[in-house]
């Protein structure tokens, strides 16, 4: 009888009474009165083996050390499983394999951790043994779908007519908001290559080549510190565009994310064709935030008209000095206590930027709390129509400078939404956030700096401002955000070159300076540059989003750890005298050392 290879999680009933041969790991293993059941494992599944001795001495010998992950290759008849003894948990729970050879492929050692099943592990040792880890049914799911995702974005684009291109990895330091990676040159003594945040200077200069549609699955790196959505090297769609506006962008990033979500078979279905679309200004104003989660409501309200001439001397101080009031209300809130508010509320909206939470119940026989007392029967009033809050509902107010008031009432926001299940967590909410400030101010230093990146274009009416009210112009950037998480970032980008020595001049950067920094640039534009713009989304934070994973560490083959270490490999490690002096580089004492 002729011999077919088969992967084991593939076979079925119609299979029955064909010999096969299996390649997979030891998952699992029973011995019963002599006979000896295994269950195999490949990337397909599992298939169980039953070897009897009386039948397969050979193979029996040959198996009767056999432990967890032990490779094996086994030769063997298909027949169905005894009646009663069908697994309908099993993809192939009504056959098995009657085992006629195994070779055993590579004995194993006994694994530091469980890795037939997703059984909670401390993430140390998972990354530690991260070859170990790849093999449980969660990460490889997780991979496999990622691979689906990056499939269907690759077949969507070319689709599209853009031309895959790649750009250099090794290039120029640009400011892009983060720190650079820097690669010492072994050629030039004392100077550096940059890993890039993004391709951002090649695929324009792409478009100025004449090229049209650009795209890439880049690899990006940045030197910032990390959270469960963030890695120091992360991968992403990159495309660009000529003689385009952001209708056109928003189309081809809405069809190529839209066609990939449904190839990788993501939750939620399908996205939406079209994403809707909102303001920074807007989400700012109703959210507290420029990533906003809009599958619920509970929406910011702004009660600083309310309180203009208030007895209440916080929110007296906070009109006074230009602030703002701002409120939300939770619908059943009133059972919370004034301990739980203090304890579990406040602190997440001061973290958020608040400097403080007031609060007030609405009882049906009126208003309660702390405040009550000093607020006017007129401003309760008002309070009550526009946070539209009725018997049992729980009004949070916080009140200081306009920006963070906002940001901790936003912070705030979310959390309730997620602590008191106030949206299915399955729901998909997507959506561009368009018209971002160009510059903003340098918390620590007070400079003005790019908000985006300083060769986005500026919305035509506010071009004026530049000189004389920077932080007031608003630029053609966008943002993607998927449930409340940036997804992607793009925008339109200037091609004048006067325009964009406004742009650098009003970044305090001279002309000297912009020409030794973005010379080639420049003087490309000046060779006849087309409109064009473009957009990245973040390939690692789509798949997280679309596979309900909480840690973007579980959907990338071999993250780093929060400390931006990889423990299977120990990266980053020290290099020898003889390398650092190939390099022309000497290294002080490490910080804590004395040198």
């Amino acid at each position: 009888m002729a011999t077919t290879r088969s992967s084991c999680g593939t076979l079925r009933v119609e299979d029955i009474g064909q010999a096969v041969t299996c390649y997979g790991w030891v998952d699992h293993r029973r011995d019963h009165g002599g006979l000896v059941f295994i269950d195999l494992r490949d990337f397909s599944g599992l298939i169980q083996l039953v070897i009897n001795p009386s039948e397969a001495r050979d193979a029996y010998e040959a198996i009767k050390d056999a432990r967890l992950e032990w490779v094996l290759r086994v030769d063997g008849t298909v027949r169905a499983r005894g009646e009663g003894q069908e697994n309908p948990r099993l993809a192939t729970g009504q056959v098995e394999l009657q085992v006629t050879a195994v070779t055993v492929l590579s004995a194993a050692r006994t694994p530091p951790f469980s890795v037939h099943d997703d059984a909670e592990v401390d993430e140390r040792v998972r990354l530690s043994y991260r070859y170990l880890d790849l093999r449980r049914p969660r990460i490889q799911k997780n991979l496999r779908a990622r691979s689906e995702f990056v499939a269907g974005l690759r077949a969507a684009m070319h689709k599209m007519g853009f031309v895959e291109i790649e750009t250099p990895t090794l290039i120029r330091a640009t400011p892009e908001g983060a720190r650079d990676y820097l690669v010492p040159s072994r050629l030039s003594h004392g100077d550096f290559y940059a890993l890039p945040q993004s391709p951002q200077l090649y695929k324009q200069l792409c478009m100025v080549g004449g090229l049209d549609r650009y795209f890439q699955i880049a690899r990006c790196w940045r030197d910032e510190d990390l959270r469960a959505d963030r890695q120091p090297e992360f991968t992403q769609l990159d495309l660009e565009m000529s003689f385009v506006d952001e209708d056109d962008v928003f189309a081809a990033c809405e069809y190529a994310l839209g066609h990939a979500w449904e190839a990788a078979c993501f939750r939620g279905g399908k996205l939406p064709s079209a994403f809707p679309r909102i303001s920074w200004e807007d989400a700012q104003r109703r959210y507290g935030t420029d990533k906003p989660d809009t599958r619920f409501g509970m929406e910011l309200v702004d009660l600083t008209s309310v309180f203009g001439k208030s007895s209440f001397r916080i929110f007296q101080q906070a009109v006074a000095s230009a602030g703002s009031i701002v409120a939300i209300c939770l619908e059943g809130g009133g059972t919370l206590t004034r301990s739980e508010i203090e304890r579990e509320l406040a602190p997440v909206a001061v973290a958020g930027g608040a400097t403080g939470l007031a609060f007030i119940t609405r009882r049906q026989t009126g208003w309660e709390g702390p405040i009550a007392k000093f607020l006017a029967p007129s401003e309760l009033a008002k309070v009550e129509q526009m946070t539209g809050a009725r018997a049992g509902d729980l009004v949070l107010i916080a009140a200081g400078n306009s920006a963070s008031t906002r940001a901790g009432m936003g912070a705030l926001r979310i959390y309730l939404g997620r602590t008191r299940s106030l949206f299915d967590p399955g729901q998909m909410d997507i959506l561009w956030v368009t018209e971002f400030p160009m510059f903003e101010k340098d918390p620590a230093t007070g400079e003005i700096r790019a908000a985006h990146h300083p060769f986005t274009m500026i919305q035509e009416e506010d071009i004026d401002y530049l000189e004389s009210d920077p932080l007031r112009v608003r630029s053609r950037s966008y943002d993607i955000v998927l449930n409340g998480r940036e997804t992607a970032s793009g925008s339109i980008r200037i091609t004048d070159p006067a325009l964009q020595g406004r742009v650098f001049s009003a970044l305090g950067i001279p002309p000297e300076e912009a020409a030794r920094k973005f010379g080639f640039l420049l003087d490309a534009f000046s060779f006849g540059a087309p409109p064009h713009g473009g957009c990245a989304p973040g390939i690692d934070r789509l798949v997280m989003e679309g596979l309900g994973e909480e840690n973007i560490r579980d959907v990338i083959a071999f993250p780093k750890n929060q400390q931006a270490q990889e423990p299977m490999t120990g990266a980053p490690a020290a290099v020898s005298e003889s390398q650092l002096a190939e390099l022309g580089l000497a290294l002080l004492p490490r910080r804590g050392q004395k040198g």
